[in-house]
């Protein structure tokens, strides 16, 4: 007797909405983009095909890097957003179905598909995380270790070092400032764009001098600021500020973490200035990127935690409220008008 076929029913998802929000990138700008360039839609929420699972999105991260991502540079390690095609960006979400026997419903992962509210991909493509590693799961995004591996392998940051950090109100240089100052350095110095952001750098994140980099020439301002001169450079901005260079002590060291300058206007602007400085102080400048130094993440995240559990580190985080208002936001990051970390909190 030839065995009787039963049919059998797909699992019912009932966690699973019906319809849920992403962003598009509608055209490639020209400088900052508009809000004509991003779309945002609603589209279908799939079940889970054999070896998928599905995230709801609880915090997405944005960070100024994205906008080269949206002009379409190609000279950063990270696939250029793609015209008519969801971007993509880190992410924090909580599994509400799997088919996949490794993953299990309930489950923290962070993961690369942000600007979305659910993601859908093989369980390869996400990370479990502990729940209770921080107070919310926002702080998995942070950008700590970030400015851990810049300091500590870019730079070679030494007890005593006089450092400097520009853009430290934002997500990498308020961590920057913060950890130099930990890990022993003699006097940490930042630059940011607002009288309010300079008081919040030396009243809440234990920064030793601070200034307003819109008022007067950066060279005047940090030799005000570091008059026995600066051993490490913490850059995340280019332009201007490199001429930081000319008040670097002999054998000083410049770790280049981003270009905020660039990215914000899309134009080149000034460089580091009289490259005879290099020679004859004999620096040291490195770019690096995070994806070089990932065997530091376990030494940094209990570092971290226990930071945090001390109280000897403020963990600084803006947070914006629903992914229509994600392409706006970012704007307004490059734009300067957030301090620490900035994440979109999704489905609100």
């Amino acid at each position: 007797m030839s065995p009787v076929a039963k049919s059998i029913t797909p699992p019912a998802f009932s966690r699973l909405p019906r319809t849920a929000l992403e962003v598009r990138l509608a055209a490639r700008p020209v400088g900052l983009p508009g809000p004509d360039d991003f779309e945002i839609l609603e589209v279908a929420v799939p079940g889970p095909s054999a070896g998928q699972v599905v995230v709801r999105n609880l915090f997405m991260s944005l960070d100024p890097g994205m906008l080269t991502l949206i002009r379409g540079d190609s000279r950063l390690p990270m696939r250029p957003y793609e015209v008519g095609k969801v971007m993509y960006g880190d992410a924090v979400g909580e599994v509400v179905a799997s088919s996949d026997p490794a993953v299990s419903e309930g489950e923290l992962v962070v993961h690369r598909l942000g600007w979305r509210e659910y993601a859908v991909a093989e369980a390869s493509a996400f990370r479990r995380v502990d729940r209770a590693a921080y107070p919310s799961p926002s702080m998995h995004l942070g950008f700590g270790l970030v400015a851990y591996v810049g300091l500590m392998d870019a730079a070679g940051l030494r007890p005593g070092d006089t450092v400097f950090v520009s853009s430290a109100a934002g997500a990498t240089g308020s961590m920057a400032g913060q950890i130099a100052r930990l890990k022993g350095a003699g006097r940490v110095i930042g630059s940011a764009g607002s009288p309010d952001k300079v008081a919040h750098l030396t009243g809440n994140l234990g920064f030793d001098a601070a200034f307003d980099y819109h008022e007067g020439p950066v060279l005047d301002r940090l030799r005000e600021a570091a008059p026995d001169g600066i051993d490490v450079y913490f850059d995340t901005v280019g332009g201007e500020q490199l001429r930081a260079v000319e008040v670097m002590n002999v054998h000083g060291r410049i770790a280049v973490c981003g270009a905020l300058g660039l990215q914000s206007t899309g134009r080149p602007d000034e460089g580091p200035g009289d490259l005879l400085n290099f020679l004859g102080k004999r620096l040291t400048l490195r770019g690096f990127t995070l994806w070089d130094h990932l065997d530091r993440a376990a030494e940094f995240g209990e570092q971290f935690r226990a930071w945090l559990r001390e109280g000897s580190l403020v963990y600084d985080e803006t947070v914006i409220d629903g992914l229509r208002g994600a392409p706006g936001a970012l704007l307004d990051l490059v734009r300067g008008r957030f301090t620490g970390k900035t994440v979109v909190r999704l489905g609100v």
